[in-house]
C-alpha cells in the first residue's frame, strides 16, 4: 500500500460511494483525512468507519458550491490538521436528460456543484500548495467527460469542465512542485446508483441493475473500492511521475465497445 503517513487529505464529498471509500482508503494509508461533507450523518458514518479501523479524521461540514464556506472550512482544516497536502474533488451531483430536457436551473445547480465546486477548491487550496512548492490534486471526471453518453447534457459538460480544469492546473502549477490528475470512471455502483434504479424502475430494481451492469465491456459495475486504490496510487509518492494525466476506470467502456 501507498504510504501517506501523517499527510493532511482533502476529500470533498467523503460521506458516502467513491468518497467515502476514498478516505478510507487514505487513513489505511497513514493519511490524516479532512472529510468534507454537506450531509452530517455521511460524515460521521465515514469517520466512525476511519476510526474504528485506528485511522485519523476529522469532518467538516461544507457545501463546496459556497466560495466563502470551502474558504472558511480550508482555514478550519489547517489549523485542526496541518497544512492540505492532498486536495481530492469527489463531490458531485447528477442530471438525466439532453439539452431539450436540461433546463437553465438544472444546468446552474450541475454547475454550482460539479464546476464551481471544483474552482472553489482549487483557488482555495492551490495557494498554500504553491508557497510551499509541494502538493497533489485529483479531480473526479468521467467517462462522460471523452465520449457521448446518451441523455446526460448538463452532466457531461461538468466533468468536460474536471478534465480540463485538471489539464490547466497541471501545466500552470508543475513547476511550483504541484501535480494534477483525473481519474474518469464509467458507471461505478454506489447508493446513488441503487436510488436512481428504485426511484425510476420499481418492481425491476434486479432486471434495471442487471441490464446498466451490462453496458460494461467487463460485464459488471465498478466498485468505489477499485476507484480508491486508483486515486491512493495518483496521490502517493508512487506516481510522483504522472500529472496531467486523465486515467480511465472503465472497465474497457471507452475503447472496447
Amino acid at each position: 500500500m501507498p504510504d501517506l503517513k501523517d499527510q493532511v487529505a482533502l476529500i470533498t464529498g467523503a460521506g458516502s460511494g467513491i468518497g467515502q471509500a476514498m478516505a478510507v482508503a487514505f487513513a489505511a494509508a497513514g493519511a490524516k483525512v479532512a472529510i468534507v461533507e454537506l450531509n452530517s450523518e455521511g460524515g460521521a458514518d465515514t469517520l466512525s468507519t476511519i476510526e474504528a479501523a485506528g485511522g485519523q479524521a476529522e469532518v467538516f461540514p461544507c457545501d463546496v458550491s459556497d466560495h466563502g464556506a470551502v474558504a472558511s472550512t480550508v482555514s478550519s482544516i489547517e489549523e485542526q490538521l496541518g497544512p492540505i497536502d492532498i486536495l481530492v474533488n469527489n463531490a458531485g451531483i447528477a442530471h438525466v436528460g439532453n439539452v431539450l430536457e436540461t433546463g437553465p436551473e438544472d444546468l446552474d445547480r450541475i454547475y454550482n456543484v460539479n464546476v464551481k465546486g471544483i474552482y472553489n477548491c482549487l483557488h482555495t487550496v492551490v495557494p498554500g500548495m504553491k508557497e510551499r512548492q509541494k502538493g497533489v490534486i485529483l479531480n473526479l471526471a468521467s467517462i462522460a467527460s471523452k465520449v457521448g453518453i446518451p441523455d446526460r447534457f448538463a452532466y457531461s459538460m461538468s466533468k468536460g469542465a474536471a478534465l480540463t480544469m485538471t489539464l490547466s492546473v497541471a501545466r500552470d502549477f508543475i513547476k511550483d512542485g504541484i501535480r494534477c490528475n483525473c481519474i474518469c470512471p464509467a458507471r461505478v455502483h454506489t447508493p446513488f446508483v441503487d436510488g436512481f434504479i428504485a426511484k425510476n424502475y420499481p418492481g425491476q430494481e434486479k432486471e434495471m441493475f442487471e441490464k446498466l451492469s451490462a453496458t460494461q465491456p467487463i460485464g459488471r459495475m465498478g466498485k468505489p473500492e477499485e476507484m480508491a486504490k486508483l486515486a491512493l496510487f495518483l496521490c502517493s509518492s508512487d506516481a510522483a511521475f504522472i500529472t496531467g494525466t486523465a486515467v480511465d476506470i472503465d472497465g474497457g467502456f471507452c475503447n472496447l465497445i
